[in-house]
């Protein structure tokens, strides 16, 4: 199993660029299923993530072609014949993001079967809120054995209210409505800028859709979608990661290929603890030149602070002068990285879903494990400026969302390093 290995204390200088992002990439991948024509995404990442989805598109009988280097990060989706709509618990249990081919399939295929995706380390993400949706539309669900099934010979427009924001249940419902006799207006819809990315695609395909990333999204049903060329957005949380590895280190780094206007809430939290941020067109430099005070955070739904950067902005607030007040409102249990940076020195005491977090301390090197995704980040951040040789274990969590990630920060000065089995 893979470690990465960093040494702290070098300022990071330089530039790097920023990938395209994931969890825009995902749905656009999911959404080819609704053509029988070929659909081109560009600006795609070299992600573990990307490849579970890859295997299972193939293995419904899709062709997928994953180029990059020179094919510029780019994949092909020809989703000609599906003679499987199905997928299997084996793939989904790996990325719970797997469930987003259930609209799709039914929407076109009349039919789908998908696996429950069954526990989460951060907490609870259940699928009810697309099953109700898809039910509003018309298809008829049962669930046995683990797994979702889904009828209908065509969906019918309908308008839906969803109970709570649902990223992944948005993009779901609006891909499903795209092929849905009629209208449907979906409300208190996620406003995300990868919902707004996945809409630019449908659109591009011949999808009439008006109103996506704000809370409510109205589509006209088409008959039937045409392939379709699509460049994704840039990865808005791999672009805060860094603003925040930049300030840690007390470097001069500038965040390359990224959009400013999907990073608000992130900049103005830096500019609240003293970070030094400049933002131009399609980069942002962060000057970690001068010492940074406590802040307390919040997270929410977009525009709000996102859940994905609250372990990162963690590992910033040991740094800061003073104490700041996490609260997670997204997910119940996202605070097991917390444990871990008391390991290397933090002072953090958890209240439920408030993370105390005391600074500044000294963090010194030690073996610590990556439990989730976003948790990775937040140890590779303290790990840049902890003092000593910090091991981190179970760094196929971070290869899920980041691309290259140690290529890139050994690029900037980072003293980093994989051992063990490297990745294809």
């Amino acid at each position: 199993m893979d470690k990465l290995v960093i040494r702290g204390g070098e300022p990071l200088l330089g530039t790097v660029r920023v990938s395209g992002a994931k969890n825009a990439a995902l749905p656009c991948m999911a959404a080819a299923l609704l053509t029988d024509e070929p659909v081109i995404l560009e600006n795609i990442p070299q992600v573990r993530d990307i490849e579970t989805t890859r295997k299972l598109l193939a293995a419904m009988g899709a062709e997928v072609e994953l180029g990059y280097g020179r094919a510029h990060h780019r994949t092909t989706i020809h989703a000609k014949n599906l003679a499987t709509p199905e997928a299997s618990y084996e793939l989904v249990k790996t990325m719970r993001a797997s469930t987003l081919v259930l609209g799709p399939l039914v929407a076109r295929c009349g039919r789908a079967r998908v696996s429950l995706p069954g526990g989460c380390a951060i907490g609870q993400r259940p699928i009810d809120l697309h099953i109700k949706g898809l039910e509003r539309l018309g298809a008829k669900i049962t669930q046995e054995h683990g797994y979702v099934e889904a009828k209908a010979n065509r969906l019918r427009g309908a308008e839906i209210l969803f109970d709570k924001i649902t990223v992944t249940g948005t993009e779901d419902l609006l891909m499903a409505a795209t092929l849905a006799e009629g209208e449907t207006v979906l409300q208190n819809a996620a406003c995300e800028p990868e919902v707004a990315d996945l809409a630019a695609l449908l659109n591009n395909m011949g999808a009439k859709i008006q109103g996506a990333g704000t809370p409510t999204i109205r589509v006209k049903g088409v008959s039937k979608l045409k392939g379709a060329k699509h460049r994704i957005i840039p990865d808005r949380i791999e672009a805060g990661t860094f603003l925040i590895a930049g300030a840690l280190t007390g470097g001069d780094l500038n965040i390359a290929n990224c959009d400013p206007a999907h990073l608000t809430a992130i900049l103005a939290k830096l500019k609240q603890t003293g970070v030094k941020t400049k933002p131009s067109k399609d980069s942002v430099r962060v000057m970690g030149d001068n010492p940074f005070s406590a802040s307390d955070l919040v997270t929410e739904e977009y525009p709000g602070f996102p859940t994905d950067m609250q372990a990162q902005f963690m590992a910033l607030a040991t740094q800061a002068e003073g104490t700041s007040i996490i609260t997670e409102n997204i997910f119940e249990n996202r605070f097991m990285h917390a444990q871990e940076l008391v390991r290397m020195g933090a002072n953090i005491r958890i209240e439920g879903r408030r993370a105390v977090v005391t600074g500044k301390t000294p963090l010194s090197a030690a073996a610590v494990l990556a439990s989730d995704l976003r948790a990775s980040a937040s140890l590779v951040l303290a790990a840049l400026v902890a003092d000593g040789e910090t091991i981190i274990d179970r760094v196929y969590h971070i290869d899920r969302g980041y691309e290259k990630i140690e290529e890139k920060l050994k690029a900037v000065g980072a003293q980093i390093k994989r051992i063990g089995n490297m990745l294809p």
